[in-house]
Order: structure tokens, then sequence, then C-alpha cells
């Protein structure tokens, strides 16, 4: 005679998309062993290894029959090990180890160690979001994952140590046996100090710039010689940002989970800061992979800095591969099977040499490049890309004589810096109420040149001279004047006049 198959429920992910998984466990008059379907992938199918394990270490028996698992909907591509607990209650349930009421609803997350502990996984918090969302509201957890999975509200965690444990939290007459859980991934002791905005010498328009991008989320290009501080000044951006709003630090920590870094409790709310390697592949910056598509680094710097270090050095496809979410604030990753979609509101940060040498235009150094080297050095940034990009500025290096007046006057500091840009960013929200943007960044061209948002012709005259004489693409021209708008918002001015709009042009300067 055949049991009853037990039934489970756990979550995949799709990007930060999850769906239920309904867990089937049922047993045949077959060969003894255990089958595992429903489009599994690698380590998902190696599951059935670590569940066999892990059910008899805990003090129970694998069926002496043919156990076929099967994983719902099987058209959808699952992966990793956090199937593994459901994996083995269904199988518990065939058993009548547990009694099917006792996880009717109940959602299953954590993979399985050979001893039978929960071991933390990747992903929870969107996870345990993705339940609530399809009604669930009892979610079993790792132990090292409790935190995490209580930031998501209305849904009751049990945390649980062990298979053998959760047997008894769902009923099962059994004697507990203590053991010591699984930690979390190492965490570092609280968030680095933010780098101070003092600390950089001279470059005071470069320092400005990056006050302009942090009050109107503008992209930044910061072109000069090895030693100018191009760094240095991106660096201290993230410290300039204002912190995140409650749906940007969801989203962050979400990014953050799936990417298996560690989230000891509390939303991320500091902006992120990624920096890749300029060896770093497309997939490798805005994400990629198979079966899982994992998320690149601009998907984990949502809501901060991306800085691209020697953008010129990074390959064409990884550059090209930034422009659709530049535009859209959002990532979309297709292979055959699957699309997974990650935010990708982030600030992008690129940092240049002039030439291969890097001298090319300095005053304390001379240039061996040869002029078609040097052209063709910058024109790896394509045209497209850097159109998108706001600022574009030339950093030289330090001087003496600044070294010098930096002494007598200290620099703006990171607080009050980040004093005017907040300011700056609650004149641009009150002129944005009503519509589904909050910084100047965000807004598209035609909303500036409508109603009374357009300049009187006297004031734009510059530009529209620049856009007749081709220096300036039509979306560079309404880039211009967000620009103008943001530079108001820091002096306070409540529209931009010629002074306003020259600086605007003034940091959408020419770099080739």
């Amino acid at each position: 005679m055949i049991g009853t198959p037990g039934r489970a429920t756990a979550v995949a992910l799709l990007g930060l998309t999850g769906r239920l998984v309904d867990i089937e466990a049922a047993l045949t008059n077959q060969k003894p062993g255990l089958k595992l379907v429903g489009l599994p992938d690698a380590a998902l199918r190696e599951a059935q290894v670590r569940v066999r394990s892990a059910i008899e270490h805990s003090g129970f028996e694998m069926p002496s029959r043919h156990l076929t698992v099967n994983l719902s909907p099987a058209a959808l591509p699952k992966h990793g090990s956090a199937f593994d607990l459901g994996i083995a209650v269904a199988v518990l349930v065939t058993q009548g180890v547990i009694a099917p009421a006792a996880v009717d609803g109940v959602v299953h997350l954590g993979e399985l160690g050979l001893d039978g502990r929960l071991r933390p996984v990747p992903g929870v918090l969107p996870s345990v979001l993705a339940a609530r969302a399809n009604g669930r509201r009892t979610v079993v957890v790792p132990t090292a994952n409790e935190a995490e999975a209580s930031l998501v509200s209305g849904v009751r965690v049990v945390a649980v140590p062990s298979l053998r444990e959760l047997a008894i939290a769902h009923g099962a007459e059994l004697e507990s046996v203590p053991v010591e859980p699984v930690p979390d991934r190492a965490v570092a002791a609280g968030e680095p100090p933010a780098p101070e905005l003092a600390e950089v010498v001279g470059n005071p328009e470069a320092v400005e710039a990056m006050l302009v991008a942090a009050a109107g989320a503008h992209h930044v290009l910061l072109v000069g010689p090895p030693g100018a501080g191009k760094t240095m000044l991106a660096a201290r951006l993230p410290g300039l940002l204002p912190d995140l709003d409650e749906s940007a630090a969801l989203e962050a920590t979400c990014v953050a989970s799936l990417a298996g870094e560690a989230v000891p409790g509390g939303l991320r709310r500091r902006p992120p800061w990624q920096a890749p390697h300029h060896t770093a592949t497309a997939a490798a910056i805005v994400g990629g992979g198979s079966s899982w598509i994992r998320p690149g680094a601009a998907a984990r710097a949502s809501g901060g800095v991306l800085f691209l270090d020697e953008a010129p050095e990074f390959s064409a496809a990884a550059l090209d591969a930034l422009r659709q979410p530049l535009e859209s604030g959002e990532i979309t990753v297709e292979r055959a099977a699957v699309t997974a979609r990650f935010p990708g509101r982030f600030q992008l940060v690129m940092a240049a040499n002039p030439c291969p040498c890097g001298q090319f235009g300095s005053v304390d150094g001379a240039c061996t490049c040869p002029a078609a080297s040097r052209r063709r050095y910058l024109d790896r940034l394509s045209g497209p890309l850097l159109d998108r990009v706001d600022i574009r500025l030339r950093v030289d290096r330090v001087s003496a004589a600044q070294l010098r007046l930096r002494d007598e006057r200290p620099g703006l500091d990171t607080a009050s810096a980040r004093a005017r840009v907040l300011a700056a960013r609650e004149r641009a929200v009150a002129r944005l109420t009503g519509t589904p943007w909050r910084v100047n960044g965000e807004v598209p061209g035609p909303w500036w040149r409508a109603g009374d948002r357009r300049l009187p012709p006297d004031v734009r005259q510059p530009l529209d001279l620049a856009l007749e004489r081709g220096t300036l693409t039509m979306r560079g021209y309404d880039r211009t004047l967000r620009l103008a708008w943001t530079v108001a918002d820091l002096a306070g001015v409540v529209r931009p006049g010629r002074r306003e709009l020259g600086t605007a042009l003034t940091l959408r300067g020419a770099v080739r």
C-alpha cells in the first residue's frame, strides 16, 4: 500500500522576485532510493544526499521504498540549497513523523548539514517578503537567519537550529537534543566611518561638483592625471548622500541578502558603495549566471554609488551594459529559461586618465602618447554612455600654493556639506510634489521645458546656442537643464538664472 504524499512549501527566487514552490514527497513500490524532479540545478540535486544524511543523524529513518520528490511548478527553475529543509519536512510527513496539518501554510527555508543542523542561506529577506505577499504568515528559518527574517512585519518567524528541533516544534513526540546553532556569516564590527570631505586639498570646483552630484543624484565623470584625487573625491560622495528611505533601504538590504552578505539586523540605511575592478566582466557588473542569476555590482550599489576607477580599462561590453539601467533605474538580466530583475537606481562615478600615460594636459608632466593613442583612449567610453553622464569634469593635481592655502583655510567638512545637500533635496522635493520623482536627476527633459519651469529665452540662450552648434545633443540639453536646477537648489535660488546655467554648462564640459 502506498501512503499519502507529504507536502511542504519553500520559495524560489528570480532576482528579487519570489514564487512559492510546493514540495511533494511520495512513496512508490520501486527500488529504494530518492529521486528529485522539477528543474533543480546542480546544488539542489545534491540535496538528496544532504537530506538523507540529515534525517538519519536526527534520529529518523529514511523510507525503505522509492521516494520521489517533486518541486512544483515544474517549469520554474530552482536553485540553491534553501529547499533542503522543505524537502526533509515533506519526507517526514510521508513517514508520519510530522502531521500534515502542522505544516499547512508554513514556509520552510534552510540548508541542511550532514549532521542535521540548519545552515544559513542567502536571500532570506526577499523570500520572506514573497511568502507574506502570497498570504503565508509563518516561516521557518535557521537560527542564524532569524534577525534577517524578523525584519518583515506581519510574519511569525520560527528559528530552529536543527531538523530534530523543527520536528519537535511541529508536534513530533521526541526528546530534545541540544545542538550548537551554525553561526551566520562573519559580520563586520559596525560600518566604517565615511571618509571626511575636509581631507580633500585643492580642486574646489571638483568638491562643488560632488555636492551638485549628491544634491541631484547626477552621474559623474572625473578626468585627470594620476594623483589628482579622483578616487578620493568619489569615495566621499556616499558620505554626502542622505540616509535611504524605507523603500530604498529594503531594496538595498534584499540585494545584500541575495548576494550572500550578512544582514545582522535592521535595514541598511546608508547608501552602499561598490567599486569593481576594471577586469570585471559585464555579468559581474550588472549580474548574471545561468539558472541562478546573481546580482552584480550595479545592483548591489542601488541607492548608493557605483565607482568605476580607470573606466576606459573596463571592457566595452561591461560599460555599455550600464546604459539601460542608467535610463530606467532597473537591471534586467535575461536568459533562455528565466528573466531576473534587480533595482538599478545608482549614481555612476567614473574616473579616467586623459591618456594611456596619464600626463596629457598636466602642467607638471609631459605626455608621451601619440595623438591617435590619446583619442582612442577616451573613445573607449562610448558617446551614448557619456551622454548619460551629467557632470564631466577635469581634475588637476594639487599645487604647493593650494596646499598652503588649505592650511590657512580648512576645507568644507562632510557634515556641513551634507546639510547643504539635504536642504537642496528638500527644495527639489517641494517642487516635485505630485510627480513620481524625488530628485532632479530622475526628472525627464520635457518636464523641465514645459509650463512655468521653462526658462526665459535670454537665460537659456547659451544652451540653445550649444545645441545649434552641435556641441550638445538633445539629451545633453535636458541634462544641463537638470544640472542648472540642482545648482539653483544648492544656492537657495528659486529658479536658475544665467549664472546657474553657466555653472551647469561648465560641469557638463567636454573632456575628450
